[in-house]
């Protein structure tokens, strides 16, 4: 089938912000949530739109191995070919019009990487400067290294009916206290989570950042320990405690090459947005959609 590229975009940025914001598909969206996602995925294809029709973009051509590449990523999230032609289907994509979508993307993140072309590089100088006026800023608080699995509710599909949902993750979690070692590759096999294409990896958690049934649970788990079924908005979890890590200050040692990133980072993302707000200062809609500081 032939999609209409404008409206292939759209439905693209949608299938993004869905898996990105709230972890699920459009269509498991609840009204507010899909209502902020299109608002979403409207700025974007706005800024795209901008980006791409700037005098930067001008001669930027994104090689075919790049788009196979995108596309591959994207193949890799799905267990078999039918399920992934069922997600395209369900979001009105083919696999043309979706290659057509990841060439654009990878144009307009290459433009917006141009214009931070001779931009000065941040120097130890900087970092330890910058290290020793914000001394609480390098304080750990403890924290865990964890991964999940989550099984999402939602009683328009019958697999995820709350019954269902919770047969499976407690099947999931018998298959687990006999094996536990096989937590990630579970996660990747099962869990409804973006965090499934990296074993369920949450990386390192620090208090406040998990629902409060999830953080209780992960802080209440000894090193390598499975907490309970535990539920949340999102629907039913296995937390999976990997490491237990003391709070103390960060040596300037060992903040130092993720600091100069951050900090080299934020100087780009600072430049982006100037130019951003130039191409669209006539624009109503601010430029949001790239990270905050």
């Amino acid at each position: 089938m032939s999609i209409d590229p404008v409206a292939g975009g759209a439905r693209y940025q949608l299938l993004k912000v869905a898996h990105e914001r709230f972890g699920c598909a459009p269509a498991a969206l609840s009204t507010p949530q899909r209502e902020q996602a299109e608002r979403i995925a409207d700025r974007q294809l706005q800024l795209e739109d901008a980006v791409l029709h700037s005098p930067e973009a001008c001669g930027v051509v994104i090689p075919p191995e790049q788009v196979d590449d995108a596309w591959a990523a994207i193949v890799s999230r799905y267990e078999t070919p039918d399920e992934l032609h069922r997600a395209l289907d369900d979001s009105g994509l083919d696999e043309a019009g979706l290659r057509r979508l990841l060439a654009r993307e990878l144009k307009v993140e290459t433009v917006l990487q141009r214009v931070c072309t001779g931009l000065p590089e941040i120097t130890d100088t900087d970092v330890s400067l910058y290290y020793f006026n914000h001394p609480e800023r390098f304080v750990r608080p403890a924290t865990r290294r964890a991964r999940h699995i989550l099984i999402t509710v939602n009683e328009a599909f019958p697999e995820n009916t709350r019954a269902s949902a919770w047969r499976r993750i407690n099947q999931i979690a018998g298959r687990l206290r006999r094996k536990p070692r096989r937590f990630a590759e579970q996660a990747l096999k099962h869990s409804e989570c973006p965090s499934a294409m990296d074993g369920g990896s949450l990386g390192l958690v620090r208090p406040g950042v998990l629902y409060a049934q999830l953080e209780a649970c992960l802080f209440g788990l000894g090193e390598g320990e499975i907490g309970p079924v535990v539920e949340s908005p999102l629907g039913f979890h296995l937390v999976f405690c990997e490491a237990i890590h003391p709070a103390g200050q960060m040596s300037l040692q060992e903040v130092l090459p993720h600091l100069r990133e951050r900090l080299q980072a934020r100087q780009c993302e600072r430049h982006q947005r100037a130019w951003l707000a130039g191409l669209l200062q006539s624009a109503p809609t601010p430029v949001e959609t790239l990270p905050h500081e």
